[in-house]
């Protein structure tokens, strides 16, 4: 087998069969620390789970490079699973994967899903969205990344079977082992219901790397049952578990613990890599606020900045959105919510202020509705 050079990082033509198909999609291979890299810009915290997901990742498209090598050894793909609380950056850290690799990303939830034959999505409706963001080129649709929202609503709700057919909890399961493990599925170009006179499309789900996430509420006491911790005050002082350790809890997530929850052990043994996602703290709030690339803060000032006005932020004022942003118990997601409620009043008088070059946000304002400082230039007047 011919083997690459040490650190090289070609561009490599992933479909080396140009026969095959009449328009190639080329990918770059990106280094692990490339990747983490990139994930840093708009990810704050979760760093162990985003060295697991560039590793998976590198290795996933080094796999699909190699498969145009001959060797006796074949690579099988690794899905992955991604478990963490609301709000701490799952679906973020999917898309930007995809837009840093340049490959097909579409997303679906598994909530909206069932069985072929019943009312709502089939589980091939999936591969139609990616074919569409790749614009009908299947080649490049075979290389993208397809992330599955909320994949622990379909788990099934008790381990005794159900007179009637449980078509949006085991059934999606059982639908989506195939198209994760790797098929030919036949889809309808426009998606919805496939009938006898219809022209369908043969997408290889060989090489599309499928991440599953979901917040699982409810398998932190699956796991401390494991661990023989389920009560505090009742276990022995070696095995006690300290309140804020349950901020790591999903660290010691098991496929056992995920079978316990609802999961049939076929797809949890099609989603190996298990990458578990911390809840956030107030500092990570503070740092989501500010640091990632396209950060709110930012988001926010560019948006006055195009009225004229500089805004800026206390760091005292910073901690409080945070703290309320924290209350709402839905992770990052809720400091937008605050952010549009605190900030509403000043985005509204701020057009009619003509004078007003600058606006500093305070504690006070956020926690007492006082009044913003705004800084006014004297040569301007007020409409």
């Amino acid at each position: 087998m011919k083997d690459l050079k040490k650190g090289q990082t070609p561009k490599v033509n992933l479909n080396p069969d140009k026969s095959s198909r009449p328009s190639q999609f080329n990918v770059a291979l990106q280094k692990p620390s490339k990747i983490k890299e990139n994930l840093d810009k708009y990810i704050v915290g979760q760093d162990e789970a985003k060295k697991a997901i560039s590793v998976s990742v590198y290795n996933h498209y080094k796999r699909i490079i190699y498969q145009s090598y001959q060797s006796s050894v074949e690579i099988d793909k690794s899905n992955i699973l991604m478990i963490g609380p609301t709000g701490t950056g799952k679906t973020l850290i999917a898309k930007t994967l995809a837009r840093f690799l340049s490959v097909p990303f579409a997303i679906a939830d598994a909530t909206t899903l069932t069985e072929a034959g019943y009312v709502g999505e089939d589980v091939e409706n999936i591969l139609v969205r990616l074919l569409h963001v790749s614009n009908y080129n299947i080649d490049a649709a075979e290389k993208g990344i397809i992330y599955i929202d909320e994949i622990d609503k379909v788990g099934r709700k008790s381990a005794n079977a159900s007179i009637t057919r449980d078509v949006s909890g085991e059934g999606v399961q059982q639908a989506l082992l195939k198209i994760l493990e790797g098929t030919i599925a036949n889809i309808p170009p426009k998606g919805g219901r496939k009938h006898p006179e219809q022209s369908l499309l043969p997408i290889n789900t060989s090489n599309i790397l499928f991440i599953c996430g979901g917040s699982f509420s409810g398998l932190e006491d699956i796991i401390l049952r494991r661990l023989g911790k389920g009560e505090f005050g009742f276990s022995s002082k070696k095995g006690k578990v300290q309140k804020n350790n349950l901020k790591t809890i999903f660290n010691h997530v098991r496929q056992e613990d995920l079978i316990s929850y609802g999961l049939i052990p076929e797809l949890v043994g099609r989603l190996p890599i298990l990458s578990p996602l911390n809840d956030l703290v107030i500092e990570d709030m503070m740092q989501i606020l500010t640091e990632p690339k396209n950060s709110l803060i930012k988001q926010y000032q560019r948006l006055l900045l195009l009225e004229g006005v500089v805004l800026e932020f206390t760091k005292g004022a910073l901690k409080a959105i945070a703290k309320l942003a924290m209350r709402k118990e839905v992770g990052a997601r809720a400091l937008r919510s605050v952010m549009e409620e605190k900030l509403m009043g000043v985005m509204y008088e701020l057009p009619d202020k003509k004078d007003v070059v600058g606006v500093t946000i305070e504690e006070a304002f956020i926690l007492d509705n006082r009044k913003p400082v705004y800084r006014k230039d004297k040569n301007l007047k007020t409409a």
